[in-house]
């Protein structure tokens, strides 16, 4: 058998029985009763120094096992007393910084750059790397980066720590490593299970209701996976197939509807895309899932001609109360008849206000960084598409109802024109919207 095949073959063995493990655990890992404040931190905290100091490949393996267990024993006093230590005492040694700088400016060269590099990097990170080796290690790292970001607000002088698991984190699930898989109803349970816990958008009762959204012909849903990672999804998106383009998630999600026959396809709807993973905040993955899962429906679908969102907007409201706080006149007149409710009609001048001031929230407020407010708007257009159409009393959920008093917007991925708008928005913080959106509210510069 040749060499290479022996190598795949040995990996897939490999993950296949890491997958079989709780995260970070071995098969011969005993589980003693380990100290949980800050006796325990200090424990995770020496076997840190150890492991840093180990020059044996197979000690440093045994040691960083031991470590990521004393870790996922510590309470909440325990794990902010260890990333407080590793932020404070794990950072680079500032006179070993200054020596490189002197010698790069007394010969510079590419290599005395690549000294001062060196000496600039952080301990910590070089910790990272080793425990990252261990079986299962990176689902474990990446859950302490989650206690990490949990503690943040508390503990900003932990900041730098923070950006050194980004800088590891982006190296270790760029887009080269990641697998997309489709989630089907013959998926394993557990991972079934998954779904319905990660599912961020519109939240999954029961079993019925997954089984509606991936048994259908007419229904998709993808993922991303990472071979270190198992069976844990590092984001999904749920697809709808459709003859139109939909204005109401009722509709898509209708108990009792119809399955589309699948020839009569013309629209994708991508109606919930749900990140998994809290310690991967800040990873981008859905721009490359939005975009090979429309290759791949455009595969088999060849007749498909739209691909469109179903999106929430869930900072409207939020800022509808702001603007009014602020003395915005229209923004008060807006609160001031209440909530949205089904005799509002579409000619009704409370909708057509309504309208007006979501589309004002698109195309001319941005927040105090110059940027979109709503968040899935600064992922969409952000990601390349055009703020197509507002949906009145798209979402009527109690959730919907409070997050935007029922609107949902649909964004529109034209492919061949992606990156263009990608590229107008941020150089030039340039939204691409369609002409009924830029008719509801005339643009002007952003503020």
């Amino acid at each position: 058998m040749p060499q290479t095949n022996l190598v795949r073959n040995l990996l897939d063995s490999v993950f296949a029985r890491a997958r079989r493990l709780r995260p970070g655990a071995s098969p011969s890992d005993p589980t003693p009763s380990l100290p949980t404040g800050a006796a325990g931190a200090d424990t995770a905290m020496a076997l840190a120094r150890a492991l840093l100091a180990e020059r044996s490949q197979f000690s440093s393996l045994k040691i960083a096992r031991q470590m990521l267990t004393a870790y996922r024993a510590l309470d909440d006093e325990g794990k902010t007393a260890f990333l407080t230590e590793l932020a404070q005492n794990f950072s680079p040694d500032p006179q070993a910084v200054r020596r490189a700088l002197d010698a790069h400016d007394q010969a510079p060269s590419a290599y005395a750059l690549s000294l001062v590099s060196k000496a600039a990097e952080a301990p910590r990170q070089e910790l990272l790397r080793q425990l990252n080796q261990a079986p299962m290690a990176t689902a474990e790292l990446v859950t302490m980066r989650a206690d990490l970001l949990r503690i943040l607000p508390q503990k900003p002088d932990l900041r730098a720590l923070d950006e050194d698991f980004v800088h590891l984190l982006r190296s270790w699930f760029n887009r080269g490593f990641l697998v997309m898989r489709r989630i089907d109803w013959s998926s394993p349970a557990d991972l079934l299970e998954r779904i319905i816990r990660y599912e961020a958008v519109h939240s999954i009762a029961e079993w019925g209701e997954l089984r509606d959204r991936l048994q259908p012909a007419d229904r998709r849903c993808y993922g991303f996976f990472h071979p270190a990672m198992g069976d844990e999804p590092l984001i999904f998106v749920e697809v709808a197939l459709s003859e139109e383009i939909p204005s109401s998630i009722q509709s898509v999600l209708a108990p009792a509807r119809t399955p589309l026959d699948t020839a009569k396809a013309r629209v994708a709807v991508f109606y919930s895309i749900s990140n998994c993973q809290d310690g991967l905040a800040g990873i981008s993955f859905g721009q490359f899932l939005i975009k090979q899962v429309a290759e791949d429906l455009l595969a088999e679908f060849p007749q498909l001609h739209t691909f469109v969102t179903l999106s929430p907007m869930p900072g409207f409201q939020r800022w509808l109360q702001k603007a009014a706080a602020s003395g915005d006149n229209d923004a008060r007149a807006a609160l001031a008849h209440g909530t949205p409710g089904n005799d509002w009609t579409d000619d009704d001048p409370r909708t057509r206000a309504r309208m007006t001031l979501a589309a004002r929230y698109f195309l001319t407020e941005r927040d105090e960084r110059g940027r979109l407010i709503d968040p899935v708007a600064r992922f969409h257009v952000g990601n390349g598409a055009r703020v197509e159409r507002l949906c009145w009393m798209g979402d009527t959920s109690p959730r919907g109802m409070a997050q935007s008093g029922g609107l949902m917007v649909n964004y529109l991925y034209d492919l061949e024109r992606a990156e263009a708008n990608h590229t107008a928005y941020a150089r030039h913080s340039n939204v691409a919207a369609s002409l009924a959106l830029q008719a509801l509210a005339p643009v002007s510069p952003p503020r």
